[in-house]
């Protein structure tokens, strides 16, 4: 796919449905798996990312099957029943995919191979590893813990309790999944709560899982190994990181009003919308329901005059890909806005931190870079804008952009979208959609 440009736009208008939720999809597709029966999936993110997970699920020997009708049905192996895969499992640039079925494949008694495209293949592994080890599991990686990697399943898997260094919701769910064809109970501490999707669909799908609040903040998830699942309905709500992308281009333009329905609303994944109110933001959440155990709602945005904030290390959990989507808004706000705790962003598809400091002085914008912070000093006006953006492989950086170029003075264009299919397939034509101004580059 070529590169793709934006322009100054007038009013956003409309309803519009985001994709489904990235992280609900990897998951309802892989307990499909790891369950006995058929799974039908309502709203399924088809994007790359998740496809990559449907593709590899299907080599694992279940089958992952895409109906005319745009559902899918998933008919399991059953906890441990998965078959060794005959060749290399490529993860595409999901880092989701590969972390999940490496604990996954962790315990079950074969080699399995993964690889990835050549963002994923610099990102960090050996975090999913550590515990993964502990289990009876073993590895042998390129340098630095990298890509591609072959993972030799424990033949008798042990059980652990594992406190986790950092927080990490993928981790996490590596050492669940891996718990599920292991006797007895494997426990996860995590320092602070991270987005609880697999806690919850593990529950939907018959697991015995205990979640307990610890001293300090933090929860301790315990998983009783070797249940049998059963294979269940899943309607997957939108997603809100998707959301955000349209959320924040009509907080910007003026005169705006728009309605993002079946939005997924999950407490701990809606930190940007805590901070968006803060900074001033007109959103209303109304209609609120829950879909297969997941809370959702539409989600009604009026363009705002929004005000610079500082926002604390402690909400970036809760909102840790929204941070790109934020400093363009920051961009646009009042006064100085000042992003703290953001180390993890150097880990991303991208060096995230590095990437949204670079392209938004490139458009004008006064900002300046930390190792763990980013401070956006907006001035609440345009900014001359007129540059391309070298989107790093990165969809979230990219699509950040092309949103900043809707408030700019002059146009912004981003080197390669191809990468924006990987979480946001759709995305130019539902912007458009809203009255966007958004196209292939020349």
């Amino acid at each position: 796919m070529p590169g793709l440009q934006s322009s100054p736009t007038g009013p956003l208008s409309g309803v519009a449905a985001v994709p489904g939720d990235k992280s609900i999809s990897h998951r309802a597709l892989i307990l499909g798996a790891l369950s006995v029966g058929e799974t039908r999936i309502t709203g399924l993110l088809e994007s790359e990312d998740v496809l990559a997970t449907a593709t590899a699920l299907n080599t694992f020997g279940a089958q992952a099957i895409h109906e005319d009708d745009g559902k899918w049905r998933v008919f399991g192996r059953g906890v441990g029943g998965l078959s060794e895969p005959s060749g290399v499992l490529d993860m595409g640039n999901s880092g989701t995919a590969a972390r999940l079925l490496m604990g996954v494949s962790a315990t079950l008694p074969f080699n399995t191979t993964f690889s990835g495209d050549a963002s994923l293949s610099k990102r960090p592994m050996e975090r999913a590893m550590i515990p993964l080890r502990q289990m009876g599991a073993q590895f042998t990686a390129r340098d630095g813990g990298c890509l591609p990697i072959t993972v030799s399943g424990a033949q008798a898997p042990i059980p652990i309790t594992y406190e986790l260094p950092m927080a990490s919701a993928q981790v996490k769910t590596a050492v669940l999944l891996a718990g599920l064809n292991t006797p007895g109970l494997t426990t996860v501490i995590e320092p602070q709560p991270t987005r609880d999707h697999s806690e919850r669909m593990l529950a939907h799908f018959g697991a015995e899982v205990v979640v307990e609040d610890t001293p300090g903040g933090g929860r301790r998830i315990s998983l009783t190994g070797q249940p049998e699942l059963t294979g269940h309905r899943v309607t997957v709500p939108g997603d809100f990181s998707s959301a955000a992308f349209p959320m924040v281009a009509a907080l910007l333009a003026p005169k705006s009003r728009i309605t993002l329905s079946g939005v997924g609303i999950n407490p701990l994944r809606t930190g940007l919308l805590e901070t968006l109110l803060e900074m001033g933001a007109s959103i209303g959440v109304e209609n609120r329901r829950s879909l297969s155990g997941e809370e959702a709602a539409d989600l009604v945005v009026e363009s705002s005059a929004l005000k610079g904030i500082t926002v604390s290390p402690s909400r970036a959990p809760s909102m840790i890909d929204e941070y790109p989507v934020l400093a363009v808004a920051a961009a646009l706000a009042e006064g100085e806005t000042r992003l703290e705790g953001l180390a993890e962003l150097r880990v991303k598809e991208s060096d995230r931190l590095g990437a949204m400091a670079k392209g938004l002085a490139a458009a004008g914008v006064d900002v300046t870079e930390t190792e763990d912070s980013l401070t956006i000093r907006g001035g609440g006006a345009k900014h001359p804008g007129g540059v391309q953006i070298e989107a790093h492989l990165d969809h979230r950086i990219a699509m950040a952009f092309l949103v900043l170029g809707l408030a700019t003075e002059r146009l912004i264009s981003i080197d390669d979208a191809a990468t924006i299919d990987s979480s946001f397939p759709g995305f130019a034509a539902l912007m458009n959609g809203l009255g966007a101004d958004i196209k292939e580059c020349p």
